[in-house]
């Protein structure tokens, strides 16, 4: 059993486009705007934080239910994050994907502070919008808008595929969970 897992993994590759292929990609399959090539990386593009977050308005969240939420702005100052609460944040760029799965995670030098960006950031090919960002923190951290926050990044996709066409296409600005949505037809 052992043996024949460990045959079935190395079979399994994980291919992630270097930054120099992300640039050779961009306007075809990869759309980045607006796209700064100081924000490339090696093997990723660091994607900067809007300057509106979102925060839920009720003290217990419902799966069934559209929560109410409220928006805040970062000032140029900087905000104080709160532990113990979630924000939620968008990216500046708009990214638009047609043949890659987008990953996104937080930079380390942000996670070295403490803070904690996308709790979920296994994206679909063929998304197009703003990534709407889970921010958390350990203890307080100053945030201030336009912040490199967190990195995306793209796996090959080998295979026939359906472009994504869930309730966060096309997005426009931060959208908090759409999961009512799946669960009304329940």
């Amino acid at each position: 059993m052992r043996v024949a897992l460990k045959n079935v993994f190395s079979l399994i590759q994980y291919m992630i486009l270097s930054g120099k292929q992300i640039q050779a990609h961009l306007g075809e399959d990869i759309i980045i705007s607006p796209f700064n090539e100081k924000q490339l990386n090696p093997n990723s593009y660091n994607l900067r934080l809007h300057n509106e977050l979102m925060v839920y308005d009720a003290p217990i969240l419902d799966m069934k239910k559209k929560n109410p939420t409220k928006t805040i702005v970062i000032p140029e100052e900087g905000l104080v994050l709160e532990p113990g609460k979630l924000y939620l944040g968008r990216s500046l760029e708009h990214t638009e994907t047609k043949k890659h799965v987008p990953l996104l995670e937080g930079r380390s030098s942000i996670g070295r502070l403490g803070l904690f960006v996308h709790a979920a950031g296994f994206g679909d090919v063929g998304f197009t919008g703003y990534w709407t960002l889970h921010l958390s923190c350990t203890q307080p951290v100053r945030v201030y808008p336009r912040i490199e926050i967190c990195q995306i990044f793209y796996h090959t996709l080998e295979g026939d595929f359906t472009v994504y066409s869930g309730s966060y296409q096309n997005n426009t600005g931060i959208t908090p969970s759409q999961l009512y949505k799946e669960l009304e037809s329940d």
